[in-house]
């Protein structure tokens, strides 16, 4: 048995057959994450001293970066004291994932490939999350993340925006077979993504395809909360079909500028052209005073977060969720 020592201070015990993250969520801390698996890289910290032990495979982890000494969290485990370059997060503790009941209140298709469904928990149990964050949704013996995308109500209603995927398992029941009143079960809340309290002058908010699911809901958390918003908010939000931008983000109380672009020949559609990250540069942004939240692709967050550290932003405001595909 061994310690786990962030740079702020925080102390959490750790042994050799647990992940150093799982570690860390048995004693309240709470560090960056977002898949658990492997894929997504969000929970990628490095090691300033100490050893650690591969559980799993850390699929997203780039050579240089292993180079470096940066490990996955959610992989690896402490062989005795560690002490990691990363920060707990304060405001997830206390917010603790449940597995609740749920039922289907509401279901629609605002084009053949999206679904948004309405779910609630029971007035009971309802679930407590910050705009930003997940859950999985649990059927027939399969576990599916979907992004929240509304920020907390007061009748306790979640919102998923949900993709088709050809073949997928429960793409099959979204699009073929759920109806109102179905009843489902859900983990959650889940993931690290969600607004930080920092001062800043420029949200820069990307998302590719359903990733505008948690961007649509820190925008309403922005619109509902007292005090002052950031000075400028803009939207990125990148598809591959014109009918995939189909989901009002509303917030109508609140100013912010929407860049609907599609990575696909656009003639006569309208939109620009290209991709999320690259329109923040084109647009000549001042990225110094920004932050930057970013939700979708893997391919995207990656690219994103090279290109717009490299073009100005602080490499700590840059905050990501990706999407990891399952069949």
């Amino acid at each position: 048995m061994g310690h786990v020592t962030l740079i702020n201070g925080k102390q959490f015990a750790a042994d050799a057959t647990t992940s150093i993250l799982e570690a860390a969520l048995s004693h309240d801390v709470v560090l960056e994450y977002s898949c658990r698996t492997g894929r997504c890289g969000i929970c990628k910290a490095q090691v300033l001293s100490g050893d650690t032990i591969v559980l799993k495979p850390e699929e997203s982890l780039l050579a240089d970066d292993a180079e470096r000494g940066m490990i996955l969290t959610c992989c690896r485990a402490a062989e005795g004291d560690v002490a990691l370059d990363a920060e707990d997060l304060a405001a997830l503790v206390g917010i603790t994932a449940r597995t609740v009941p749920c039922k289907i209140a509401a279901i629609s298709f605002p084009s053949p490939d999206i679904a948004k469904v309405m779910l609630r928990t029971p007035p009971a149990t309802p679930l407590t999350f910050l705009a930003g964050q997940y859950v999985d949704i649990l059927f027939r013996g399969l576990r599916r993340s979907y992004s929240i995308a509304n920020a907390p109500r007061a009748d306790g209603t979640l919102e998923l925006i949900i993709k088709r995927y050809p073949g997928g398992l429960l793409s099959r029941y979204w699009f073929e077979e759920a109806a109102v009143g179905n009843l489902l079960r859900l983990e959650g809340p889940l993931g690290t993504f969600f607004l930080r309290d920092q001062p800043i002058d420029h949200l820069i908010l990307l998302a590719t395809g359903t990733g505008i699911a948690p961007v649509k809901a820190i925008l309403e958390q922005l619109s509902m909360r007292d005090g002052p918003s950031p000075a400028r908010i803009s939207v990125y939000w990148g598809n591959r079909d014109p009918a995939e931008f189909c989901i009002d983000l509303g917030c109508a109380a609140l100013d912010f500028s929407t860049n609907l672009l599609l990575s696909r020949c656009n003639m006569g559609t309208g939109h620009r052209e290209g991709y999320v990250q690259h329109a923040v540069v084109d647009d000549a942004i001042d990225l110094t005073g920004a932050a930057v939240y970013a939700c979708g692709s893997n391919a995207m967050i990656a690219s994103a977060r090279t290109l717009l550290i490299d073009s100005g932003l602080p490499e700590r405001r840059f905050f990501s969720d990706a999407f990891v595909s399952s069949n």
